[in-house]
């Protein structure tokens, strides 16, 4: 199981994508609304994953990607973005994100960007929800 730490500013997103990994079988340690919390939760409880929104008040996803894996370089962070903000996931990725997200989010692409992330791991997949 994943311990996995989730990151927007926006509530909903956050109550969305908790929900949708715990269908994945990961387990939450913790969230964040914007980049300077999660990089003090980071250290806390360091999580096997991040979800990370790129655009946040106080500390851009961006800006904590860079500071978190500045002391934590295995970090698997993936960003979730918006459209017409591809410069900006083109910097994430250059800066060590393993994969994004675009919004809105659903099940199918979650589960895509977390087995790409994590090839050797089991997933619970949609499909297998509706059995």
């Amino acid at each position: 199981m994943l311990n996995v730490l989730v990151v927007d500013d926006s509530m909903i997103i956050r109550r969305n994508l908790k929900k949708m990994l715990g269908e994945l079988g990961c387990n939450i340690v913790a969230e964040a609304a914007n980049g300077q919390e999660a990089v003090e939760l980071y250290a806390k409880h360091n999580p096997d994953a991040v979800t990370m929104d790129i655009t946040m008040p106080i500390m851009t996803g961006i800006e904590a990607l860079k500071e978190i894996r500045k002391n934590y370089s295995d970090a698997v962070i993936i960003m979730v973005t918006s459209h017409g903000q591809e410069e900006l996931v083109m910097d994430a990725i250059k800066s060590g994100a393993k994969g994004y997200m675009l919004k809105p989010i659903n099940i199918d692409k979650l589960t895509q960007v977390f087995k790409k992330a994590f090839p050797n791991m089991k997933f619970t997949t949609s499909e297998e929800l509706l059995v």
